[in-house]
This record gives structure tokens, sequence and C-alpha cells, in this order.
């Protein structure tokens, strides 16, 4: 996926670069309300400095082939994005994470674009298990994993410290046999 692509009239997946802090940072601060229970960055992109850096982590992570970050567009705004959080491809592994502004939420456009990474990640690039973690809390993310087709394997009790407080996370995940056999392929 080099420049980007189609996931609905007016909406583009494409690549966040860290030329794109001040866009990136002015889409944190509009969507910080209902995106910070459970997006750890935005502690850390408070200003432009802190979005350039969090944007160059992950072209070094890109250029290492190690994670890859990705905004959504809508009608030209930056209103969210994806990640591979984790991507190893020594071990067929990857975990994708995705966040939406209030905005842009009930259009479908992170389900659509979870599924264009997946592709990419099985098709292209031979992954095997594609990852999805969300708090216990956090209804919306876990909708994304079931629409996908995910199996829900279990709740790490107390794996994720943020903001003062241990949270539960559920692990969903997704093998290339579940993906390649999905019946709305």
């Amino acid at each position: 996926m080099l420049f980007g692509s189609r996931l609905a009239e007016g909406a583009e997946l494409r690549g966040l670069e860290p030329w794109q802090a001040a866009e990136f940072l002015a889409h944190i601060d509009e969507a910080r309300a209902n995106i910070e229970p459970y997006v750890s960055f935005v502690d850390v992109v408070v200003d432009e400095q802190g979005a350039r850096e969090f944007l160059q982590r992950y072209a070094e992570r890109q250029a290492a082939d190690s994670g890859r970050l990705y905004g959504i567009w809508l009608e030209g705004k930056l209103v969210g994005g994806l990640l591979f959080r984790t991507f190893e491809v020594r071990t067929g592994c990857c975990e994708i994470g995705a966040w939406l502004s209030a905005e842009a939420e009930g259009r479908g456009l992170i389900t659509r674009a979870v599924q264009q990474l997946i592709d990419w990640a099985i098709e292209v690039r031979g992954m095997n298990r594609i990852e999805w973690r969300c708090f216990t809390t956090n209804e919306r993310s876990a909708a994304v994993a079931k629409r996908l087709g995910m199996t829900l394997e279990g709740t790490l009790r107390q794996d994720f410290p943020y903001r003062g407080e241990v949270h539960d996370s559920q692990v969903w995940a997704m093998i290339r046999d579940d993906w390649e056999h999905r019946p709305w392929k």
C-alpha cells in the first residue's frame, strides 16, 4: 500500500508519516476525548514535537519491518488511523490497532480498513496470525473484531497499566485459514 486505497465514497486509507505531524496533532487534539480512554499514545502526542516523534518511531519501525502506521481521511480530513502495533515476520504474527474520531464513527471505516490490512498482511506479507486487543470495556472495538470474524481467545487479566489503573484486555485473533475461508469473502 504505497499511496492510498479507497475505503468508501470520500474516505481513504494511506500512510501517516512524520512530515504530517501538525495534521496528526490537530486530529488527535480533536479526537482526544473520544479515544483517550483506550489509546495510550494520546499522552505523548500533546504537541507537534511529540506528534513528530511518535510518527518517526513508526517510520523507523516500518523501515525495520516491525510496524506500520496508517491514517484514515474522510473528505480530505484526517479522522482516524490504524497501526500494526507489532509485526513479527519471523513468527508470522502481527497485531492491528485502530482509533477513530467521533465524527467518523458508524460508517464502517475501521472495519473496511482492517480488512485491507489483514488482506495485505496475509496475502502480500505471508503473515499467519493477526491479533486485535482491546480493553474489556471497549465494546466498539470488540464489535469490529466480531464483524471481521475474529475469535475471542481470552481475557488477559490486569495486563495493561494505563493512567494509574491496570486494565483487563481481550485478545481476538484470526489465522490465515480463518481469513481464507471467511464466508463473506
